[in-house]
């Protein structure tokens, strides 16, 4: 898939204030500060399209971004470690939970994992909590350029075994890079595949 277009659309600060719109949706969601910014502009190859930032935790509201006027990638607050107050993080929480069970154009959830860490508590609950919610899903780990080939291979090996200890069988998952653009054509095409098969 070739993105010739890619324009933001909206901020909402929940589910209901979202597009009133029918095409389908691909949200991308992590840790903060595991790279969401630069992977969503990579894939666009639109430095400026979502906000990049130095101090994790900056995307607060459900970003739309409609791509090829033909479906939506849409940016969800992080979650995880900014500094943020109880209240904000459980306000945080019920917007992205709301998001995800409640929007019907949702067809596939993100989930970005820095590839240079083991397998954090943190993500694996959340991915939990989406195979629960019968939610479908892919693994996107970033910042490969970060590691050597085998490091990142190893470093992947481990995820899947400790993901595998609780799922039957590994979920999709796509190794990136949003320096080099490693990933890029994976990610689109499994994009595009879902979107064709949508389409039949």
């Amino acid at each position: 898939m070739d993105i010739k277009t890619a324009e933001f659309t909206l901020s909402a600060p929940n589910v209901t204030m979202c597009p009133k719109d029918t095409k389908p949706e691909y949200a991308f969601i992590g840790r903060s500060n595991v790279g969401k910014s630069s992977l969503i502009n990579m894939l666009s190859r639109n430095k400026k399209l979502a906000k990049t930032s130095a101090t994790p935790g900056k995307t607060l509201l459900i970003n739309h971004f409609l791509i090829n006027r033909d479906w939506y990638l849409v940016d969800l607050p992080g979650y995880g470690f900014a500094k943020r107050s109880k209240s904000e993080i459980a306000k945080l929480d019920q917007m992205i939970r709301g998001y995800i069970l409640g929007r019907e154009q949702l067809v596939n959830v993100f989930v970005l994992v820095d590839i240079r860490h083991e397998a954090q508590a943190i993500d694996l609950e959340f991915i939990n909590w989406l195979g629960i919610s019968s939610i479908p899903f892919a693994i996107v780990f970033t910042k490969a350029d970060k590691l050597s080939e085998s490091k990142v291979k190893a470093n992947v090996q481990a995820y899947v075994k400790k993901m595998l200890e609780t799922w039957e069988e590994m979920p999709p998952y796509f190794i990136t890079s949003a320096e080099k653009a490693r990933g890029r054509d994976e990610v689109l095409d499994y994009i595009d595949q879902i979107n064709k098969s949508l389409k039949e």
